[in-house]
This record gives structure tokens, C-alpha cells and sequence, in this order.
């Protein structure tokens, strides 16, 4: 998952916060008056900047911040009217951003480290830690101390428009002093933040704990059909077993991919029982939803959540969902301080991934609607020798770990990786197999640090150059089991981004990547090779077309989840005093709907599937998951650059260190051509030739 910890301060205090209501300007004068004075002492040219930035500090200016004078005190003093004192400004500011998101982000992390990491229980205080925001009266500060109309007097505030249409002519300087100004053109009663911040404190710590004991889940005749102590969490471990288990005899894989299935359908409509959930001390049967006192013992002391004083088959009551809607209404409150991106949603596709949302609803309409998919799926069912079932949107037999079963692979990768610190002390021999040279290789396993991931892991960021982003990876016990493996190779790839985008770029207000969705791109170029890098897999021209298949396949039923979440987002607006039930009850009409639509014609028409509102991402994360979908499309154009050119790692390199502009700039650089699925579509129809 990308960035979703890495410079959370930063982007919560300076990205995140709303805009200042607008007033009428009681200023129209002084501000004449001080354009004529200003263009006097430095000269016509400076005319269009000082009224640009007139208008800009009084677009934000409030009573509060003082009457007429204070402003023209203000801008008469901090205009930089000359280029070295605007160099200046500017070289103070790169360096105090730096500074100050860098520490605030570590600090972060270190609020974080008990919950976020494997290191020993969690105590109630330890959820108040991970809750608080230290950065939540940063954006008030810069504004009471005027710093921050500093900022907005003399560098452009811009339209995403603009961005898109004129971007294109701009040097990196301009491009860094548009998004320089970005980070204040809202303003925010630090409560808000703050709010925001518990929120998805409290969400992620619902999701990183939501485990299921899989040992104890039991058939209609009593029957365990997982093996001991396997805990899986939700969604991910789930999802990832029912791919796992396509390696094996369809007489053992597929009851376990249909238990699956229906324990993901009751998570989604919360039918699960309450005491079922990370709960070793109870058996239950998700076909019938029973609980009974487990009847066999394969935990150890304290793993898990403590037994109900009281067995009972209550379901959960309606949690999932309250925590969803707490996120909604802490983003909420944002609304009124930003006119011009009044939603959360407007503000996650305009401003977090500068796209607008029309267009991306677009691109995954045309990804679920080709009619490339019912050749696809004709092709899986022939594999599989049998109909479709709903949980084949996650088949995974184009890939070449068909040929291994998922024992053997945790065979493997615990032998390799024990411990965190052998996956760590392995990670520059990762980087050479990868196609980076044995100096830059080195060099990113310097600057990546490895830690024991609580949740299923994830890829916390630095924020200044000075600091290292993190790999927090799951280990059991045993070692690092297969899915852990495939996730860490995954998160990696975000570090590599991180350590690039950062340590490497020019200018520290373009550090990143345009948005999400190319940090993801960027890991799943990782991630598709993991079994090359254990040696199990070598690539030739029928598993290259098997590899675009299964990114076919993988886009395809992404887009349908991203299209959920985007319509339970718009859903929550249309009804904001929604009762946890009620959004329940209609997320499952959101997935079910979307279901008939796109993907009950392709499963021979079985209808009112509920399976696309599973992904954990859905209810911790912000509505982050259309970052998938386009991740994968632009991880297709990008890999096929890689290939072309013939040096992964130089590519690499040279496309994540191009920063924070916008995506169509970032991809004609990176691959000649905007975003798009057009790639993907070319390349599924030329590998329907190869893949009989």
C-alpha cells in the first residue's frame, strides 16, 4: 500500500486542511494604493506577480489577522520584489519544510511504532499515542504568524487546470513553486486535523487486527480443512489464500477457496460473529454462521483477542461500518473551508491525484467493460476445467507460482528470510537480481530500514533526506511465510520509490510522485517478479503473455472495487446522518449493483455478488482504492518501457526521481505517452494469440 503512513504529518497539516472562507475585501484600496507604490520601486515587469499576490493573501486574509495596514505592513514588507530575495524565500522555505515534515514525520512514526509494529501487546494508551497528531496546529501557526501569506504573496497559487494545460511549458523551478504555494491554499481549525487523524488512527487499528483463525473454521460434518495456527488477516491474507490455493489438487483447493468466500461475504455484510473475529478459543462454521468452543488448541498464550466471558453467535455490530463513517464525517468537516474542491472526494481525485474523477471513472469503466474480458474468462475456465465462481475475480494461475503450492513456497521463503534482519541483510542482493548496479544496489540497502509489521506491512516514507524510509513486513514465527514474502518484495519497491523521489530530487516541494497510484505502479514492478527473484521463475515469451494476462485479470477486478468504494464515497454525501447499519445496508447494494453489472455476465449470470466490498483499504484508508486500478495500468506502460529500454534499474531511477507533477507529464517522460488503458488492451489481445 503506498505512502499510506509516509509524510502523514506533513500531508495532513499542509495538503489536507480546507480553505479559508472567502469575504469581501475590505482592501481594494490599500491594495491599489500599494501597486502603485510596489511597481514604482521595482518596475512594470513585477506588476502581474504583486497583483497575483495581492489577491491571493486577500482571498485567505480573515479580521483576525488585522485590519488594512496590518495587510499593507504585510505585503510591503515581504514582497520579493527582486529575484535574489524571491531565490531566497524560496531556498528558506525548501529547507524549513524539509526540516519541519521530515522530524514531524518520524515523530509520527514513532507514536506509531507500537501499533503499527510486531514488538509486543497493545494497551489502551498505545491507541491514544498512534492517535495523536502532532502536526495539527501547524497550518494555523504559519497563518497567525503570517508565514504562510508570505508564501501566497509571492508564489502562484494554481487551478488543476492549469496544471494540466500549461505544465507542460513550466521548468522545474515553476513546478516547484506551484506546489509550494498548493500546500496553503487551505485553512483549517487545527480540531478538524486532529480529528482526521483519530479517525484513520482508530480505522487502521480495527483493520491491522482483523484476523481469522483458519484452523478453526469447520465444515457441516466437523471437518478442519486449514492447517494450524494459520491466521489470516482481512482482506488481504483472505484474498491471497484463495489465490494461493489454485497451485493445489482442485479436491483440496477449491473447498477452501468457496470457505473463503463465504467467510468474505459475511464480513461484508457483517453477519460474522462478533466472537469469531482473531479469536483462536472458538470453532466456527461460516456456512451455517455457528460458534462453538473451539475444540482444539493451536495458539499460544495471549495471541489474539481474549474469550468472550460468554460464547454467543451475535454478529458483529455493524463496526466495519462505523468506522468508515468516522472517517467520512472527520473529512467532512473539511468541507466548509474549501470552495473550491467542496468534497473530500473532489479533493482526493483533484487535488490527491490530480485527475479528475470523470476521467478516472472512465478509464475503469472501459477496463470492466472491454470485451476482452469474456475472452479472458473463457480462456481461466478451460484452465480450470470447470464454470467460473465469484471468487475467481482473484484467479491466479496465468502466474507462475501455478506451479508451485503455496506449502512449498513458505517452505522456501522461511528458510530464506527467518527474521526481519535476513530479509534486510539480503535486500542488495535483491537489488542486483533486479537490474540495479552493484553500487546503487548497495546504496538503497543503506537507506531502507526493515521492521516487523504488525498488520499485513506497508512502506512508511521518510520525509526529509537525512532519514530513512521504512519496510515493515509480517515475520511469524516461523518466518516469513510466502504472502509476507510477496508483500515485502511489493512494499520495497514503494522504499526504492521513496529513497529515489527524495535522497534524488532537485527540489524538495517536487519529492514524490504525482500521486498514489504511481508509487503502486512502481511496487508492482517489483512485485511481479518475485518469483524470479527467488529463482523459481525465468521469463520467455509465453510467460510474458501469461504475465500481461494476469495484470488483465488483476486490473479488471480492481476497477470493479475501486468503482464500490467510489460509490459508497458519493453515497455517504447523498446521506451524511447515515446510521453505520444503513451505510451497510447500502454497500452491499453498491457492490451487489456493480456486480450485475460488470461482472455477473462474465460469471454466468450469477447474480447479487457482495464480494467487491471486501477490501480492508475500503474502510481504513480514505477512499484509496481506484490508486490500484490506475497503479496497474501505469505499472503496464511503465514495465513495458523497462523492457524496451533494457536496464530496469537505470529506468527505474530515472522515472521515480521526477517528483510530484502532474500524472500525464510524469508518464510522457517516464514512457512517452499519457495515462491510459490503451496499453494493457493492446498487449491482453496480442497474449490471447500465445496463451491457448
Amino acid at each position: 500500500m503506498a505512502r499510506l503512513f509516509a509524510a502523514a504529518a506533513l500531508i495532513t497539516a499542509l495538503a489536507m486542511p480546507a480553505l479559508a472562507q472567502q469575504q469581501p475585501s475590505p482592501l481594494t484600496d490599500s491594495m491599489r494604493k500599494l501597486e502603485t507604490e510596489l511597481v514604482a520601486k521595482y518596475g512594470e515587469a513585477q506588476r502581474p506577480r504583486l497583483v497575483r499576490g495581492m489577491n491571493q493573501v486577500a482571498q485567505f486574509w480573515r479580521a483576525e489577522d488585522g485590519d488594512a495596514a496590518a495587510f499593507e505592513d504585510l505585503v510591503r514588507t515581504h514582497f520579493a520584489g527582486d529575484q535574489a530575495t524571491l531565490d531566497a524565500l524560496f531556498d528558506r522555505l525548501e529547507f524549513l519544510f524539509e526540516s519541519y515534515g521530515g522530524h514531524m514525520t518520524e515523530i509520527t512514526r514513532d507514536l506509531r511504532r507500537q501499533s503499527d509494529l510486531d514488538i509486543g501487546p497493545i494497551y489502551p494508551f498505545d491507541e491514544i499515542l498512534a492517535g495523536y497528531d502532532p502536526t495539527a496546529h501547524f497550518s494555523d501557526d504559519l497563518f497567525q504568524n503570517k508565514l504562510a501569506f508570505v508564501v501566497l504573496l509571492n508564489f502562484p497559487v494554481t487551478t488543476l487546470q492549469q496544471r494540466l494545460t500549461e505544465g507542460e511549458t513550466w521548468t522545474r523551478r515553476q513546478w516547484a513553486e506551484a506546489a509550494l504555494a498548493l500546500g496553503f491554499t487551505k485553512r483549517v481549525p487545527a480540531d478538524v486535523n486532529a480529528a482526521i487523524s483519530q479517525a484513520g488512527a482508530e480505522a487502521a487499528q480495527y483493520v491491522a487486527t482483523y484476523n481469522i483463525w483458519m484452523h478453526h473454521l469447520v465444515d457441516d460434518k466437523g471437518n478442519r480443512i486449514f492447517p494450524a495456527k494459520m491466521r489470516l488477516l482481512e482482506h488481504w491474507n483472505l484474498r491471497d489464500e484463495i489465490k494461493g490455493n489454485y497451485s493445489l489438487d482442485p479436491k483440496v483447493g477449491l473447498p477452501k477457496q468457496r470457505m473463503i468466500q463465504r467467510v468474505m461475504e459475511r464480513i461484508v455484510d457483517e453477519s460474522i460473529p462478533q466472537a469469531v473475529i482473531d479469536n483462536p478459543n472458538v470453532d466456527w462454521n461460516p456456512y451455517t454462521n455457528t460458534v462453538a468452543p473451539a475444540a482444539v488448541k493451536d495458539s499460544e498464550p495471549n495471541e489474539g483477542r481474549p474469550a468472550p466471558a460468554s460464547l454467543t453467535n451475535a454478529r458483529e455490530p455493524d463496526t466495519r461500518y462505523a468506522k468508515l463513517l468516522g472517517e467520512f464525517r472527520a473529512v467532512k468537516r473539511v468541507d466548509p473551508y474549501s470552495p473550491t474542491a467542496p468534497t473530500y472526494i473532489q479533493r482526493s481525485f483533484e487535488e490527491g491525484r490530480q485527475m479528475l474523477e470523470s476521467r478516472v471513472r472512465s478509464m475503469l469503466e472501459e477496463m470492466v467493460s472491454s470485451p476482452l474480458v469474456p475472452r479472458v474468462a473463457q480462456l481461466i475456465e478451460k484452465r480450470l476445467g470447470r464454470p467460473l465462481e465469484p471468487f475467481d475475480i482473484w484467479y491466479n494461475g496465468f502466474r507462475a507460482n501455478s506451479a508451485y503450492s503455496e506449502a512449498d513456497l513458505d517452505a522456501i521463503t522461511r528458510k530464506k528470510y527467518p527474521t526481519p534482519e535476513a530479509y534486510k541483510a539480503d535486500m542488495a542482493n535483491l537489488f542486483v537480481n533486479l537490474g540495479f548496479t552493484k553500487e546503487r544496489a548497495d546504496y538503497l540497502a543503506a537507506n531502507i530500514e526493515v521492521d516487523p509489521a504488525r498488520g499485513s506491512g506497508h512502506a512508511m516514507g521518510s520525509a526529509r533526506r537525512a532519514d530513512n524510509p521504512h519496510l515493515r513486513t509480517r515475520v511469524g514465527k516461523e518466518g516469513m511465510d510466502y504472502k509476507g514474502y510477496n508483500i515485502a518484495i511489493h512494499e520495497m519497491g514503494h522504499n526504492v520509490e521513496q529513497v529515489f523521489s527524495l535522497k534524488n530530487i532537485d527540489y524538495y516541494s517536487l519529492y514524490g510522485v504525482p500521486n498514489t497510484a504511481f508509487t503502486e505502479a512502481l511496487a508492482f514492478t517489483f512485485q511481479n517478479r518475485d518469483l524470479e527473484l527467488l529463482g523459481l521463475a525465468k521469463p520467455t515469451p509465453e510467460s510474458q503473455a501469461m504475465a500481461t494476462l494476469n495484470e488483465f485479470w488483476n486490473t479488471y477486478e480492481i476497477s470493479g472495487i475501486a468503482l464500490v468504494d467510489m460509490g459508497v464515497w458519493h453515497w455517504m454525501y447523498d446521506h451524511p446522518s447515515a446510521s453505520p447499519e444503513e451505510l451497510k445496508n447500502a454497500t452491499v447494494q453498491i457492490a451487489k449493483d456493480v456486480w450485475n453489472r460488470y461482472y455477473a455476465p462474465v460469471f454466468h449470470n450469477r447474480k447479487d455478488v457482495v464480494l467487491l466490498g471486501i477490501y480492508a483499504h475500503m474502510i481504513d484508508s480514505f477512499l484509496y482504492l481506484p490508486n490500484y486500478p490506475i497503479g496497474h495500468l501505469i505499472a503496464f506502460q511503465i514495465q513495458e518501457q523497462m523492457e524496451k529500454a533494457g536496464n530496469f534499474g537505470a529506468e527505474f531511477e530515472r522515472m521515480a526521481k521526477y517528483g510530484s507533477v502532474a500524472p500525464d507529464l510524469w508518464m510522457k517522460n517516464a514512457t512517452g505517452a499519457p495515462v491510459g488503458a490503451a496499453a494493457l488492451l493492446r498487449a491482453t489481445e496480442r497474449a490471447l494469440t500465445v496463451v491457448k
